[in-house]
């Protein structure tokens, strides 16, 4: 399916009639909205969430699981559930996936952990299927894992139930409105029916949207502007996609973006790997700095850390699919 070039800040059915320096203008120094953000820091290998409307000094919650096969967190979403409020969906490239109680008193360590799994394989993304209590991890060797519950208020029951080959497994999303599950990776995007429940869960009758050829999908997000699209990160550009119709339009022509959110206000944020490594470690996929846009899409301010970051993706701390 061949790109076109629009904005998705402006409404994505208008055409870009600015040049792509847009993107590069500097804007505000401060955010219009005030929202939070959850981060994957790498170097103290945390989940940390901050507000955009200040310098990011102390967070307002963090988790640390330690090392080992949680080692390099890599994606984090944020869910409600019935029983436990909300809950962090964890994945790590070390190999591990879990649910975090984010209402624990501990967040060191992996006490507060509902449920883990161990896919291995550099896990990327994970996501959970409502009501029916389902989890899907992915797995960049190429593989989604579906982990199917036996009581479906219980984590502790999830056993893997479905492996689905997929290569390039990076992002995830579930689309509570049609049903749908989509799942992000080499060459393409696929949005799956849902089938059945608790452990016979399934994801089925996998429809393909092109994100072009030799690109590597990396994350996957809603956009809370703009309910009827799904925003997409891959090797050279941010794209969104058309739940619906499947359209694919061009956000930004930029390569090496690990994730873009987009707030309701109209602003987004994101994380674009330097290909530079920080702190001696071999973390080149990482940036040191979030980056901030305006509702019109310019540059307007980064966010960091005094120790010097390693963000390796930021997501918008939601817990609706939207």
């Amino acid at each position: 399916m061949q790109l076109s070039r629009r904005t998705l800040l402006a409404g994505t059915a208008a055409v870009v009639a600015a040049p792509a320096t847009l993107w590069l203008a500097e804007g505000s120094a401060q955010a219009a909205a005030s929202y939070d953000v959850a981060v994957c820091e790498q170097y103290r290998n945390q989940i940390q969430i901050y507000s955009s409307a200040a310098g990011w000094t102390s967070p307002q919650w963090v988790w640390s699981p330690g090392g080992g096969g949680w080692a390099n967190l890599s994606d984090v979403k944020f869910r409600s559930t019935a029983k436990f409020g909300e809950v962090a969906l964890v994945a790590a490239s070390g190999g591990n996936v879990g649910i975090v109680d984010k209402s624990a008193s501990g967040t060191q360590g992996t006490g507060s952990l509902l449920w883990e799994a161990a896919p291995g394989s550099n896990p990327h993304a994970i996501e959970r299927i409502p009501n029916i209590g389902a989890v899907v991890a992915a797995s960049s060797a190429g593989y989604l894992h579906v982990y199917g519950p036996g009581a479906v208020n219980d984590p502790s029951t999830l056993r893997l139930v479905q492996t689905i080959s997929f290569p390039g497994a990076h992002g995830l999303w579930y689309d509570d409105v049609h049903n749908r599950f989509w799942a992000l990776g080499q060459d393409k995007a696929t949005s799956y029916e849902v089938s059945g429940s608790y452990r016979n869960t399934r994801l089925v009758g996998g429809v393909n949207v092109s994100i072009g050829s030799g690109n590597l999908g990396h994350s996957l997000d809603a956009s809370y502007k703009d309910s009827g699209i799904l925003l997409a990160s891959h090797s050279t550009a941010v794209i969104s996609i058309n739940k619906t119709t499947h359209a694919v339009s061009t956000v930004h022509a930029d390569h090496a973006v690990k994730s873009f959110s987009q707030h309701s206000s109209g602003e987004a944020f994101w994380v674009q790997s330097t290909g530079k490594t920080y702190h001696g470690d071999t973390r080149n996929w990482v940036n040191p700095d979030v980056q901030f846009f305006n509702a019109t899409g310019a540059r307007s301010f980064t966010r960091g850390l005094s120790y010097g970051a390693e963000f390796y993706k930021a997501r918008l701390h939601a817990v609706g699919y939207h």
